[in-house]
């Protein structure tokens, strides 16, 4: 018996010193290059049918890259498919058309509410894992929506009538709904007919290393949000190059007296922001205009050049909303302000109810900051916001204005000074401060 262990342990020892196999590495996915399928870089042919065709053909095969070679090439609404992704190679446009026509009227969510809307130039629905990377452009050639826009608000104002946002259609360049483990990274995103960016029910999202511009002059992009973040949970953004007509980061989530009641509405929880620049923007973060609870929201070390706040509070007295938990540190450069929080009454729509919403903003902390600045802070919200536990600590800060309004006693000051001078208590100071009015 011995004799015939004896080769076998043999045998086992042999294996117990083999290495173990390597792990396999997953294949990459397909490339699927539009070029060879049809698309054409001539860039005044609408490639939207060739382009939707190699999506469908790729999500068919069990999925593939998109490859966007060197050229432009125009297009309309794109919609992308499970396990389907897009690369932009150097050199490369997806040019969106400035038709709205090429752009289907499809069931969408637009300003806090769900409503029928048209797509954006890329769309991705319930693609999880999904991927946009560059470090090509994806150019919403919105110059032409713009120009629309301004004309007929220009219009209604010459009666006495407003305009809302949605009244002039115009495509969004982004839209991702229902689709978790996105990345979007070293893209170029430019020139949105409406919002650039726009994820809603999603959650771990990164965008990283991305250039995301609308113009301010000669023409205003108006509503070009960089990223509206949407009823989603766990979003970073960063290394990002962000200036548009409108604001930077928007957090939102739903409007109106019962918005906290629809189960299309919700909160964004675990929001980081860091390592941005802002330049030109209506504000570098902003917790609204629609918007029912933002939690656990981060800004760190991010450089400012505009004169807009770092951050934003749009109190809307139509709409029950919660701020909490959110941190602002390491900012530096030139702003508006350090942080604003006023009423927001633009579109203000009771529909009938007889409920009395309010704001409860808590826990927000500012810290290391350094920056220049028209005026150090606004704190002015509507009469029946509650406010408590704001603290700045750590920020010098030079102003153009020295005396700031303010009406919250639960407002701290550690080691902060205003040109100079040490700031040591929230004592009211400055003149009432209006409604922020949109641009």
């Amino acid at each position: 018996m011995k004799f015939l262990l004896a080769p076998l342990a043999a045998g086992l020892a042999a294996l117990s010193l083999r290495a173990p196999a390597p792990p396999k590495t997953p294949a990459a996915p397909k490339e699927y290059v539009i070029t060879q399928y049809g698309a054409s870089p001539d860039s005044t042919k609408l490639n939207t049918l060739a382009i939707q065709k190699v999506i469908d053909k790729a999500s068919a095969a069990g999925g593939g890259t998109i490859v966007v070679p060197k050229g432009v090439f125009l297009s309309g609404a794109l919609f992308f498919k499970p396990g389907t992704h897009l690369r932009l190679q150097a050199g490369a446009k997806l040019k969106g058309s400035d038709n709205i026509a090429d752009y289907p009227l499809i069931p969408s969510r637009m300003e806090g509410q769900k409503l029928d809307y048209y797509a954006a130039l890329v769309n991705a629905k319930q693609v999880n894992g999904f991927t946009i990377n560059g470090p090509g452009t994806i150019d919403g050639n919105g110059l032409k929506f713009w120009k629309r826009f301004w004309f007929y608000r220009d219009s209604m104002s010459k009666i006495g009538k407003s305009a809302t946002n949605l009244e002039v259609h115009r495509p969004r360049l982004v839209f991702i709904w229902g689709s978790d483990n996105v990345t979007i990274k070293n893209v170029k995103l430019h020139n949105a007919g409406f919002w650039t960016t726009h994820l809603y029910q999603s959650n771990n999202v990164v965008i990283d290393g991305c250039d995301i511009r609308s113009p301010f002059r000669p023409v205003k992009a108006p509503s070009t949000d960089a990223i509206d973040i949407d009823v989603c949970r766990k979003v970073t953004v960063r290394n990002c190059y962000i200036s548009v007509n409108d604001d930077g980061i928007a957090i939102k989530g739903g409007k109106g007296p019962t918005a906290q009641k629809l189960p299309e509405n919700g909160p964004i929880e675990d929001v980081l922001v860091e390592n941005c620049t802002f330049g030109e923007v209506h504000a570098a973060l902003t917790c609204g205009s629609e918007c029912i609870h933002a939690n656990r929201i981060t800004m760190r070390n991010c450089r400012m050049d505009n004169e807009r706040p770092v951050l934003l509070f749009k109190m809307r007295p139509d709409t029950y909303q919660v701020y909490e938990n959110i941190t602002v540190d390491g900012i530096t450069g030139r702003c508006g302000t350090i942080v604003t929080l006023s009423p927001w009454t633009q579109f203000f729509n009771m529909a009938g109810s007889t409920e009395k919403p309010f704001g409860t903003i808590r826990n927000i902390s500012i810290s290391n900051v350094k920056v220049k600045c028209k005026q150090f802070a606004v704190l002015n919200g509507n009469p029946t916001d509650k406010v408590s536990n704001i603290t700045f600590k750590n920020v010098d800060a030079s102003a153009d204005q020295a005396a700031f309004p303010n009406k919250y006693s639960d407002i701290k000051f550690e080691n902060v000074t205003l040109n100079g001078a040490p700031i040591t208590a929230a004592a009211q100071a400055g003149p009432a401060v209006t409604p922020l009015k949109p641009d």
